[in-house]
């Protein structure tokens, strides 16, 4: 247990806020001591994972655990189905790779995306066409008010778009510590038709794709338009794409005729990137924050000096200017500590 931490080398957005105290948890038996800890102090919790997706505005005043918890267990389900469970420490892209490596299918979209195993659920994470709800099993998840180790299955996961029952009504009441996924051994079905996947796959001259090969081009592209936070402070995407009613986006046809939409129903998605550039704002800086010049729905620590307030309030007047323009409110996808 440390006292007086920096959380700077765990947030991907590199921000300086310490914590009052920190502790690294390598066993289910380690976070239950440090959880019994937190409550004999009456301290909040905060759990770090990649630190890919949370914005640090301040220091916080309570325990942070990092969790080191690692491994990975296979059981064969089926002539063509592995279920596949990864601990919450595991790095996303490593855990990818390990299955590739392994020719197990259904992952391969979502190469590349940062963060760890045990953050996946909590926003559905998903990428050119898939989402982590297509491929759940079930996770094991802490009980932080009563320490007893729980399953949650798809449906209990109550999972949306960018959303669970994680960040809903079981906010702040579980800590994910191992997710199962459902993937093929052999006849994978591969998405191609998403984003830019097809045409990287014929600049290779691939025609028939490998999941590896899907995965490579998903990296390319990726590469291609989103910085690396090891280079630049950013969390990735820092809002949510908007989704709203069909009758709305059809009176903003008459208004913006070259808006983007994707129907769904009586509802359309629009892609907020889209939006925030219309809105003037890719490439744009004010002090130490900036909106990227290659893709307006990341916000960048462009000098590496930014502090959480100052990319908060950057956000603050996204969200104002696109709803000023388009009657739309961006959510943020980034928790704000």
């Amino acid at each position: 247990m440390q006292e007086n931490f920096s959380l700077k080398p765990f947030n991907t957005f590199g921000v300086e806020a310490k914590t009052k105290y920190f502790t690294e948890v390598h066993t289910v038996d380690e976070l239950k001591i440090a959880i019994n800890f937190s409550k004999s102090k009456n301290l909040p919790l905060l759990f770090l994972g990649g630190g890919s997706n949370i914005l640090l505005t301040k220091d916080f005043d309570g325990l942070a655990v990092k969790l080191h918890l690692k491994g990975f267990t296979e059981e064969f389900i089926g002539e063509n189905t592995i279920w596949l469970t990864a601990k919450a420490g595991e790095n996303w892209h490593e855990f990818v790779l390990y299955c590739l490596s392994k020719n197990y299918g259904g992952l391969e979209n979502l190469s590349l995306i940062p963060g760890n195993v045990g953050t996946s659920p909590m926003q559905n994470i998903g990428a050119y066409g898939t989402e982590i709800k297509d491929i759940f099993v079930q996770c094991h998840v802490l009980d932080l008010h009563t320490l007893e180790v729980k399953n949650f299955n798809l449906e209990e996961c109550k999972f949306g778009y960018r959303d669970s029952i994680f960040k809903q009504e079981g906010k702040g009441r579980y800590v994910i510590l191992d997710v199962t996924f459902k993937l093929t051994t052999e006849n994978h079905h591969i998405k191609t038709e998403y984003g830019a996947i097809q045409s990287e796959l014929e600049k290779s001259g691939i025609e028939n794709p490998t999941i590896q090969d899907v995965s490579k081009a998903v990296i390319a592209i990726r590469q291609s338009k989103l910085p690396d936070p090891k280079e630049i402070g950013n969390a990735g995407s820092f809002f949510k794409n908007p989704t709203i009613p069909l009758r709305q986006f059809k009176e903003l046809q008459q208004k913006f005729e070259n808006i983007q939409g994707y129907p769904n129903g009586d509802f359309v998605k629009v892609p907020a990137g889209w939006l925030i550039e219309q809105s003037g704002w890719k490439g744009k800086q004010i002090g130490n924050v900036a909106s990227h010049q290659l893709q307006a729905l990341v916000i960048v620590n462009a000098t590496g000096n930014a502090t959480g307030k100052e990319i908060f309030d950057f956000s603050t007047q996204i969200i104002q200017s696109v709803k000023e323009k388009y009657g739309i409110e961006l959510e943020r996808e980034v928790n704000i500590i």
